[in-house]
């Protein structure tokens, strides 16, 4: 018997890639998400928790959902971002829960990462 899906939360997400060989290669390297393809142009991730995927159906927005990951150790988790090809775009800083900073991956989406533990 499968377990009923949480009513009014989000369930899945999707972000625009327009390289996505180079965006399964970053977040496979700086989170360790895991991948199943559907084609060339989609692909599905999961993070252990939450799912979602990536698509070439649309461009990345210049700007727009900030989507923000949890990272017990900011300074590691920069410094697989930044070993994985992705540009720190705002370096940490306080905001009131924690700190957290900003980057970009390889289609340009901007994303962050937050702790609420101080370094």
């Amino acid at each position: 018997m499968s377990q009923a899906k949480p009513e009014n939360q989000i369930d899945y997400i999707e972000l625009p890639a327009n390289r996505m060989a180079a965006t399964k290669q970053f977040y496979a390297a700086a989170f360790g998400w895991k991948f199943e393809d559907y084609g060339p142009d989609y692909t599905s991730f999961h993070d252990g928790r939450l799912a979602g995927g990536f698509t070439t159906e649309r461009s990345a927005p210049a700007q727009g959902l900030l989507l923000v990951i949890y990272g017990g150790d900011l300074a590691a988790v920069q410094q697989k971002i930044k070993a994985a090809g992705g540009t720190i775009l705002k370096d940490t800083f306080s905001f009131p829960g924690g700190r957290r900073f900003h980057f970009t991956d390889p289609n340009g989406n901007e994303l962050a990462v937050w702790s609420e533990a101080a370094e």
